[in-house]
């Protein structure tokens, strides 16, 4: 399996490199707007290349032994889909509403294949949700590969991410005495990988719809895994998302609250403001990947190695991250919001 994740990263760094000459040669472009975090226009729908490379290699590991039938179908169907979805969109326009409809019906595929929500303890509470929990399973789905788009609007952070989270999950596959369930995620991290080599600031490409909306989709799905095979698992990788999670749902908040259409383009996420405020993407980005290593990822191993219970770690991580959300005006006008 080494060589296959080298080889998937290779293809990923390769072929996001062709799609660039591409787009290039096609003037495929995203030109900046009003509403943009970027200033000079740039080739996009490199993700794709990760897309492919890693539904490709899951269907090689599938054909190795290494991964089972539901979760093939579960990443093929669902990623699949949303892929599609956002290639469209990404190249045309669809509307909201069929989008939406689009990534449920993504969504729904996945959870038929995984089983579900399974039973949690949260707060010491067993809870088996039954029909409830396919509800609940099919909005977290949906909103995880809503706020992913929502998240990648400077260079690189939405690949810093994943990376960050895939290979925390990893690790706790691996403390927990589940080695045999990292290849997922590590093939995840190494493709993405590949597309970062392109996508580091300053970008010489872009990831698209199709490429965050997959990685939203997918990276729920590994954690909807991840929680049938132990149930602190999945507080380890909701832990491990909080960046994304915090800043995505505070700032929705806000702007619901105000009476925004939340479906519009807008500059107002945290990490928006920061990366106005220090004047590049790159500290940004790297705080990301500074604030996964050094605070999520040790409040993930406390929940799944030190029985810390899941509910009470998510709310203990999440904390520092709302306020971080308050100091960097997340959701707030742009015009509205004092720039220190």
């Amino acid at each position: 399996m080494i060589w296959l994740l080298l080889a998937a990263g290779l293809a990923s760094l390769l072929l996001t490199a062709a799609l660039r000459r591409y787009a290039l040669s096609r003037s495929l472009l995203d030109v900046p707007n009003a509403r943009s975090s970027h200033t000079l226009p740039t080739p996009r729908g490199g993700g794709l290349a990760f897309v492919l490379v890693y539904l490709a290699s899951v269907v090689a590991m599938a054909a190795a032994g290494v991964v089972a039938m539901a979760p093939l179908l579960a990443l093929l169907g669902s990623g699949g889909l949303v892929a599609l979805i956002g290639f469209m969109d990404d190249h045309g326009h669809i509307a909201a509403r069929w989008r939406l409809l689009g990534h449920f019906a993504a969504a729904g595929w996945g959870l038929y294949w995984l089983g579900g929500l399974p039973p949690l303890v949260i707060f010491g509470l067993p809870l088996n949700m039954a029909w409830l929990g396919m509800i609940i399973g099919l909005l977290y789905l949906v909103w995880l590969l809503n706020l992913y788009n929502f998240m990648d609007g400077i260079d690189g952070i939405a690949s810093i991410e994943a990376i960050c989270v895939c290979l925390g999950g990893a690790l706790l596959y691996w403390l927990s005495g589940y080695a045999e369930a990292i290849w997922l995620p590590m093939l995840l991290a190494v493709t993405v990988a590949g597309f970062l080599f392109w996508n580091f600031p300053p970008a010489r490409i872009f990831m698209g719809d199709a490429g965050s909306g997959f990685l939203g989709v997918v990276l729920g799905l590994l954690a909807l895994q991840a929680a049938w095979i132990n149930p602190l698992l999945f507080w380890g990788w909701l832990i491990l998302l909080g960046v994304f999670v915090v800043d995505a749902t505070f700032t929705l908040i806000r702007r619901l609250v105000r009476g925004e259409r939340v479906y519009e383009a807008h500059r107002s996420h945290a990490y928006q403001f920061a990366s106005r405020l220090h004047g590049s993407h790159l500290p940004v980005s790297l705080s990301v990947a500074a604030i996964n290593l050094f605070w999520l990822l040790p409040v993930a191993v406390a929940v799944v190695a030190l029985d810390l219970d899941g509910a009470t770690g998510t709310l203990l991580a999440y904390v520092p991250l709302t306020v971080l959300a308050v100091k960097y005006r997340a959701g707030e006008r742009e015009q509205d919001a004092p720039m220190y």
